[in-house]
């Protein structure tokens, strides 16, 4: 009887068990999928108070989050910088706006990562005022660490490590530890809490409630770490280790979720708890061997390989030798930087061989990263990922089977080659053109886009990550309708950063930005062609229709013409209404399915004339937000008016999937 009724309360456990789960599952789906949360704030001007939290400085500009009603993004430009700290109570002025959603396609949407940190609004300042010092001791004592750090000069790795702020991390070295599959080392971790708690139990193993102490302490350093995800994972884990882990992890997954749906957004929680899961039930596999490096082996393999699926969807690669990379990095940081990262913030004068030791970490990353091998692969749907994870656990459980993942991984790298569609995307660049055209397993660029007054680097960020997300390992024809900026500024970081087959110019003289393209096109042998009159690619034509050389950049653009499954395309580059009479003399354009309006909707191009000519059913113009030239000008809008008409400032990027006398249209708003 007594085995009966224990068997009944397992059961009974199970069962509640089983419907958390399916709750947790179902309520995370819906509240994300329907953008629900609750704010006490709405959009315009506000004034609020509220304390800081955390603080960023760069140059002009400072970001702070404040904790207020609810926790608010600001963005304050000032001359001078300003001295706050956190926990002070600060006044601020200014607009309360949505944060923005990637206008790309696929790719890291600002949006969603702070509603995983409950953050809803982003306030534009336009005044700050400090209304009192801080006066909590938390706070106080997180000030005092950030002023110990200021002077070291490992002050980036030191707040790192212990903090979980990289902010003043080298970008280039970043990318570097990304390419290597060792960025989870960076961030304040489930290992870093392990390490701190096994560290911890050494020194109060002598007292009765060391577990109570030690928690507190632990909670007390997921504080410092801004509450970070896989912090309070293993926090939990460490408070109630006394229950079943493989429960508990679930258990500790689910009320995170409920507590805030949102966290499924968060890389660092997803590889959290899905890379300690595994750990947790697959620990049979690791403890099979005696050899401390093996294990270490086994371990590293089980952690990428239950990554796989994230790696895919948030980097669209996986480095086939980051497990082996991990095998050095791991140890090294665990027992090396890390340990040396605390101490050093009690004795300031070990900093020099805290420095000789990252020395060594970076320039081990550097020689290691030569030897990457990165499958490129596309992202998946919600469908696919849970298919990944059930392969994943399948040989997990079955390792004779393990060639199964492995055929997977296979067709999924060479995707593209399966895919028939037809797709043509006008990228959002901001001010400038970028459009992408997918011809069956044939990728045609046509211009890159690019920013005269930014550093910002369009084709690192924005350009080279949609490629990939969409499987796209190389570019088989980069077209540069002509030699304005706008148009081909990136081209440089797009042929030193990816794989192009051949570029194509256009009739006119090289200017000055083509011809350093050219250099580079040589250095690298890449073909590159002038005076094209047509491509053909697969059944597909595409017409150079502009063969005439003008007294301007602009008129010399790159005129392209094709049709694709029953529709008519055609692409204006930045031709202006001289061109434009040049072509209704010259050709029949009559019926236009999809237009790119020529120079972003200025007046000096799309006549009235000429749209009635061609008649398209579909306008797309590519703008910047808020540009400084007012484009599109109200004149070409209402040439426009009797087609659809798509902007990139306002509906983000463009897609156009042409099937069989049929558009789809996807957009991507901002």
């Amino acid at each position: 009887m007594e085995l009966v009724k224990q068997l009944l309360i397992k059961l009974r456990k199970n069962w509640y068990y089983k419907i958390l789960i399916c709750f947790t599952v179902i309520y995370t789906f819906y509240i994300t999928n329907n953008l629900i949360y609750y704010t006490n704030y709405q959009e315009g001007d506000i004034t609020l108070i509220g304390y800081i939290t955390e603080i960023n400085y760069d140059e002009n500009k400072i970001d702070l989050t404040i904790k207020a009603k609810e926790k608010i993004k600001v963005t304050y430009y000032c001359e001078e910088q300003l001295n706050y700290q956190l926990g002070d109570y600060i006044k601020v002025s200014g607009t309360l706006t949505k944060p923005y959603n990637n206008t790309i396609f696929n790719l890291f949407n600002y949006r969603k990562y702070l509603l995983s940190e409950k953050i809803y609004f982003i306030l534009n300042a336009d005044e700050i005022t400090k209304v009192k010092d801080n006066q909590n001791i938390f706070y106080y004592i997180k000030n005092k660490i950030y002023q110990k750090m200021a002077d070291l000069k490992t002050k980036a790795y030191v707040q790192a490590f212990v903090l979980g702020d990289n902010q003043d991390l080298d970008e280039k070295i970043k990318t570097v530890y990304q390419e290597n599959g060792i960025t989870h080392l960076l961030a304040v971790s489930g290992s870093h809490t392990t390490f701190l708690a096994s560290f911890l139990l050494l020194f109060f193993k002598r007292f009765k409630k060391s577990h109570i102490i030690i928690s507190f302490i632990l909670l007390f350093y997921a504080f410092l770490t801004n509450f970070t995800p896989s912090i309070l994972r293993a926090v939990f884990l460490f408070i109630f280790n006394k229950y079943d882990k493989k429960q508990t992890i679930i258990l500790i997954f689910c009320f995170m979720l409920l507590y805030n749906p949102y966290y499924i957004y968060n890389v660092g929680f997803l590889f959290s708890f899905v890379i300690c899961f595994y750990l947790i039930y697959f620990n049979n596999l690791i403890n099979k061997f005696n050899n401390y490096l093996i294990k270490l082996l086994v371990t590293s393999f089980i952690c990428f390989v239950a990554s796989i699926p994230i790696l895919i969807n948030n980097f669209y690669y996986i480095n086939l030798i980051s497990p082996f990379i991990n095998l050095i990095f791991i140890p090294f940081v665990t027992f090396i930087i890390f340990p040396l990262c605390l101490i050093v913030l009690f004795f300031p004068c070990l900093d020099n061989i805290l420095y000789l030791f990252i020395n060594i970490m970076e320039q081990l990353s550097l020689f290691c990263n030569n030897f990457n091998i990165n499958l490129i692969m596309c992202k998946v749907n919600i469908f696919l990922f849970v298919f990944y994870y059930i392969i994943i656990t399948f040989v997990f459980i079955k390792p004779k089977y393990f060639y199964l993942l492995i055929i997977i991984i296979v067709i999924h790298t060479n995707i593209k080659y399966f895919n028939h569609n037809i797709y043509l995307t006008m990228i959002d660049v901001g001010q400038g053109d970028s459009i992408l055209l997918e011809l069956k397993n044939k990728n045609i660029l046509i211009d890159t886009g690019g920013n005269s007054f930014s550093d910002y680097n369009i084709a690192i960020n924005k350009l080279i990550p949609y490629f990939k997300s969409l499987g796209i390992k190389k570019i088989d024809y980069l077209i540069l309708t002509h030699g304005d900026y706008d148009h081909l500024g990136e081209s440089v970081n797009l042929i030193n950063n990816f794989k192009i087959s051949k570029v194509i110019f256009n009739n006119d003289n090289y200017n000055e930005l083509e011809s350093e393209i050219i250099k580079i096109l040589n250095d690298k042998k890449i073909k590159y062609y002038q005076n094209i009159k047509q491509l053909n690619i697969h059944n597909n034509v595409l017409y150079f229709l502009n063969d005439e050389i003008y007294d301007n950049e602009n008129d010399n653009s790159i005129i392209l013409y094709t049709e694709l499954n029953g529709s008519k395309l055609l692409l204006m580059g930045d031709a202006g209404t001289k061109v434009e009479n040049k072509l209704m003399a010259k050709y029949n354009l009559m019926n236009i399915s999809v237009l790119k309006v020529g120079h972003h909707g200025s007046k000096t191009s799309s006549s009235s004339k000429f749209i009635d000519y061609i008649q398209p059913k579909y306008s797309v113009i590519s703008v910047g937000k808020n540009n400084w030239y007012n484009h599109p000008h109200i004149e070409v809008l209402n040439n426009l008016n009797k087609s659809d008409i798509y902007r990139t400032d306002k509906q983000g990027s463009i897609k156009f999937n042409f099937r069989k006398n049929k558009i789809k249209i996807t957009t991507s708003p901002p």
